[in-house]
């Protein structure tokens, strides 16, 4: 059954002009590799691994890192009760429901298909939510799903991951590698300046599609649930709540910041908008409240 979720073309033709150039970047990046190393079956077989393993378990993987636990409808009814009537007026197969025993006030969609989706919430978000408030977020997070954007960026992150992990093997083999002949050093030295180069590259391009999908999904959530206020309301209690979160609270979840509702980055990011993966706040109230009162529903809190 299609997906009840209002399909956005921008967003479709984003997540494919990023893909390709991620693409073609992956083919100059391997291409380079196999010349420095002049390996070819050892560059094909690692960059085959890392793949495979990142788009296969990297709904395990991510629940793991944020402390998730599968939970039964008899823990969470309520939880669930949400779930199953979001699900079923979005036309989608239920997701996996998980919870994540952390204070942090957060919800995050993973899984490479909508058969195989992931939705995990924190404790603190439960906690600090309302009902309506809650709705709002699980039907962002579902929106992923539907508009398969969590699986474009899974397969996307793949080629900075496996970049910056060429980068740190070449550089811990440079340090603690003892004496080397100069072609030797001249190699590391190649294979840490391409993977640095496409590490940069492929960081931007997924920076500005996540910028621009989680946009998407505050729209489409607000327009099936039919109330954009409730997310706005969810949106500026959900920020300011980790804002005052102790950085170093935050330092293992910012790893996941592209797959967040709201990013973990407290007080004073320092971080400029060029390099986010989120919109502002300010720029995600402003969309709302152009949501509610097209809707006719009262403006969103903070809503230009």
């Amino acid at each position: 059954m299609p997906s009840r979720f209002r399909s956005d073309r921008r967003l479709t033709v984003r997540m494919g002009l990023t893909l390709f150039l991620l693409g073609l970047l992956y083919v100059a990046f391997v291409a380079a590799l196999i010349v420095l190393l002049k390996s070819w079956v050892l560059v094909v077989v690692i960059a085959a691994l890392v793949l495979g393993a990142q788009y296969w378990f990297a709904d395990r993987i991510a629940l793991f890192a944020m402390r998730g636990r599968v939970v039964e409808p008899d823990e969470y009814p309520g939880l669930h009760g949400v779930v199953d009537r979001l699900s079923a007026l979005a036309g989608l197969p239920k997701p996996v429901v998980a919870v994540s025993e952390l204070d942090l006030p957060n919800a995050f969609a993973t899984g490479r298909t909508a058969d195989h989706a992931v939705i995990c919430v924190t404790t603190g978000l439960l906690r600090r939510l309302e009902p309506a408030e809650l709705e709002g977020v699980l039907a962002h997070e579902l929106s992923h799903v539907a508009h398969k954007d969590v699986a474009v960026m899974t397969v996307a992150s793949f080629l900075g991951v496996i970049a910056g992990l060429i980068v740190r093997f070449a550089f811990y083999s440079q340090l603690f590698g003892g004496r080397r002949d100069q072609n030797t050093a001249v190699v590391l030295a190649g294979v840490m300046g391409v993977s640095a180069a496409v590490y940069a590259l492929s960081f931007l391009l997924i920076r500005t599609l996540s910028r621009y999908r989680e946009l998407a999904a505050d729209r489409a959530a607000a327009l099936l649930t039919g109330r954009p206020s409730a997310l706005a309301s969810a949106l500026t209690k959900v920020c300011g709540d980790i804002a005052r979160i102790p950085t170093r609270d935050l330092r293992t979840a910012q790893a996941f910041n592209a797959f967040y509702f709201t990013p973990a980055l407290g007080s004073k990011p320092g971080l400029s908008r060029f390099f986010a993966t989120h919109p502002s706040l300010e720029e995600r109230l402003a969309q709302l409240g152009r949501i509610s009162a097209e809707l006719g529903e009262p403006a969103a809190p903070g809503g230009a």
